[in-house]
């Protein structure tokens, strides 16, 4: 190991944040996971599934413009804090890696992929990971599994990730589906997770998060992970189109609410906020049919529409009132 890192890994030992815990329970969490950074964007990522409860609550970190983590196996989540930490500080994937397991007694059960802002990618199969187990590392990416029915998870995952169109989220997904595809956990399925992150360094590590997701206890994981990404990206559209009425960019605030209706239409949520804007921007024969909708899925949309006025999210406007509410 590099001197450098050693000395590094040697601190974080020292401060008190310690790797393998003697006496942290050791168990099989998780069992198969991808992390990867998309070159085109910069944006990091990690996803997951297993059949353990909550697998994202240990397995998946990140942090905007430092790098992505995925700990398994008879997992240590430790891995991820310390890991983003040594990336943090300047060491590469590999590196942090490296300098993690040279300080873990119990590095022969731990299974561990990172990648770093750079794309340099690492992981880690102990010799003592339940099979089937296996790790293969891409450009910028790289897969692992354990407790898997078949020995081929990882070359699907893979081949799917490195075929998959769409955003990163999009192709963390799919080589997920890939996996169970091959067979899966031998024990079932339960739980998922995705952590997206920006390449933006600036950012504080609870923030840039583009996707955050987790599937706690669910028969069919992958399926409910997939809805929650598209309701993640309909409400990412709703963010964007607050932040540009912000700026009185109304035309961009309408289309960006527009099209997270398009991806949610049984949301009266955004159908009502999109019939909002336009009321509030003076397009307001084109509101009242979305009024109207909005007020006919949850008619307590009615009484709240009342409210805005106060919150200066509706002009103060009695006629304009009485229109939007005589809507039916």
């Amino acid at each position: 190991m590099p001197a450098k890192v050693y000395v590094t890994a040697l601190a974080i030992l020292i401060s008190g944040q310690c790797i393998a815990d003697e006496n942290r329970p050791m168990r099989p969490v998780s069992t198969y996971s991808i992390v990867a950074r998309d070159p085109a964007t910069g944006q990091i990522g990690v996803a997951v599934q297993s059949h353990w409860f909550s697998v994202g609550s240990m397995v998946v970190w990140a942090e905007p413009g430092i790098g992505a983590v995925a700990t398994q196996s008879f997992v240590d989540p430790g891995y991820g804090p310390l890991g983003l930490q040594l990336m943090r500080s300047g060491k590469d994937a590999s590196q942090a890696l490296t300098a993690l397991l040279a300080a873990d007694e119990h590095a022969d059960v731990r299974q561990v992929g990172m990648v770093d802002a750079n794309g340099v990618v690492a992981n880690h199969t102990g010799n003592m990971a339940i099979a089937e187990h296996c790790d293969l590392a891409g450009e910028s990416f790289t897969v692992q599994a354990n407790l898997m029915w078949k020995p081929t998870v990882c070359t699907a995952m893979a081949a799917a990730y490195g075929a998959a169109d769409g955003d990163l989220a999009e192709r963390l997904l799919v080589s997920l589906e890939a996996a169970e595809g091959e067979g899966g956990d031998i024990r079932g399925k339960q739980s998922a997770a995705m952590l997206v992150v920006s390449n933006d360094r600036s950012q504080p590590p609870w923030g840039g998060r583009i996707v955050d997701l987790r599937v706690e206890d669910q028969a069919a994981p992958l399926p409910e992970l997939r809805r929650l990404l598209t309701m993640a990206r309909a409400y990412n559209l709703m963010n964007a189109g607050d932040e540009y009425m912000m700026r009185d960019e109304i035309e961009r605030a309408v289309e960006a609410y527009g099209a997270a209706e398009a991806l949610v239409p049984d949301s009266h949520e955004m159908i009502f906020w999109h019939a909002a804007t336009l009321a509030g921007a003076g397009r307001v024969e084109e509101s009242l049919p979305l009024f109207a909708r909005a007020f006919a899925m949850w008619p307590l949309w009615r009484e709240l529409v009342q409210r805005l006025p106060a919150s200066g999210l509706l002009p103060d406007d009695a006629e304009l009132m009485a229109k939007i509410l005589a809507t039916d």
